[in-house]
């Protein structure tokens, strides 16, 4: 087994920062190396610690989880931050997304499934709570078309195979269904989603979906 994953709790509340660390430290290969009660301590602390993930919270006192991710990934473009939050912060969702978070997951998830998500982003991935993408989704299909952002000029164009694989991309799909209802390779579609956030400029998949929606491709 390799070095453990470092993760970094951030939330006002005492006892929901001892509660994760209790559960994560259940897990052998990740290792909590440090915890922070606000947006503030967590940009000290992660500049301290360097941790591999951060566990941040929305609602907090002094800078909010979200102010505090924009500042983590515009200080670090390869911070890796997942967003943890109750039903009442959907306000917060698409906000904490655009900030630079990798994962949006709900307080309700078990200490195996949040462990799973930390493991996911540090290999690289990033995920959405089904609950939460299912309310991003249905936030952008309430707006008019007045609303959306149109689909920018870009440097490099899409291709429209590239589109196809970002609708697919913006729904959830994996790489894996995504080849499979496309009928190509798996490794053909990690070269069209590489491409895909090269000439978007987007940090990740999420950012990726994110735009797609923005621009009216779902």
């Amino acid at each position: 087994m390799g070095d453990p994953i470092r993760v970094l709790i951030v939330d006002d509340q005492r006892l929901m920062r001892e509660g994760l660390r209790i559960l994560l430290e259940l897990e052998p290969d990740i290792e909590v190396v440090g915890e922070a009660s606000n947006g503030v301590e967590a940009v000290s602390r992660y500049g301290e610690l360097r941790p591999d993930v951060v566990l941040m919270d929305v609602r907090m006192p002094v800078m909010d989880g979200v102010e505090a991710t924009r500042r983590l990934t515009d200080e670090d473009p390869s911070a890796r931050v997942i967003i943890l939050t109750t039903f009442d912060d959907d306000a917060y969702v698409f906000d904490g997304l655009r900030a630079g978070a990798l994962g949006y997951l709900l307080k309700d998830v078990s200490g195996s499934e949040l462990a799973d998500a930390i493991r996911t982003v540090v290999e690289g991935g990033a995920l959405i709570e089904p609950s939460v993408a299912r309310k991003v989704v249905k936030a952008f299909a309430s707006l008019s078309p007045r609303q959306r952002a149109t689909e920018p000029v870009l440097a490099e164009p899409l291709s429209e195979r590239e589109k196809e694989v970002l609708r697919l991309l913006a729904r959830g799909l994996s790489n894996r269904e995504i080849a499979e209802r496309l009928f190509l390779a798996e490794g053909t579609v990690k070269n069209y989603v590489t491409s895909i956030l090269q000439k978007t400029g987007a940090r990740d998949r999420t950012q990726a979906a994110i735009l797609a929606r923005e621009w009216g491709l779902i």
